[in-house]
């Protein structure tokens, strides 16, 4: 049961990252004052930096057996846990409320560069009233079958690693 938590684990940390990735496209300083991000800069980084350190004591584990690193990685996923809880609940907020727009930041830019101008020059002012209809927060641009998939991977690598820990079911 110890390998299949860290397959599952390995699998929950892809979808992590790439959400991750596109979190880090989206998010722009310059677009913040008009769809500032719901998910804190140290609420992700805490999350993504305690998965893969746990994910790094669970490999050790498995190399060593030692019961001191499944334990210190059942506290560290605690942690990773409920900072993943705020991120879903404060995600979920913004899916709700955020209309998502058909083009996202081509089409604020092409907006914003107004009939005389290419694309491809346009500068986006923070005093557009159109090219901010078009701004959403970094996090509305996750995929939902991605988020829900994420979390049920993390929630099936939890369980795995807790009755691992507990020495249920492995032999």
């Amino acid at each position: 049961m110890s390998e299949i938590a860290l397959l599952t684990w390995v699998v929950t940390a892809l979808g992590g990252l790439f959400l991750l990735a596109i979190w880090l496209i989206e998010y722009d300083p310059d677009f913040q004052r008009a769809a500032a991000t719901r998910l804190p800069v140290p609420v992700i980084s805490g999350h993504a930096t305690l998965a893969i350190l746990g994910l790094a004591i669970w490999v050790t584990y498995l190399i060593t057996g030692d019961d001191q690193f499944a334990w210190a990685t059942l506290a560290i996923l605690a942690a990773v846990v409920s900072l993943g809880l705020t991120m879903a609940t404060r995600w979920v907020v913004v899916y709700r409320t955020t209309a998502k727009p058909a083009r996202g930041r081509v089409a604020a830019a092409a907006v914003a560069a107004g009939p005389g101008r290419a694309a491809g020059t346009a500068h986006l002012s923070s005093n557009s009233d159109r090219a901010r209809e078009f701004l959403v927060p970094p996090e509305r641009h996750f995929p939902v079958a991605v988020v829900i998939g994420h979390g049920v991977f993390a929630f099936t690598t939890v369980i795995l690693v807790l009755l691992t820990v507990l020495g249920i079911g492995d032999s």
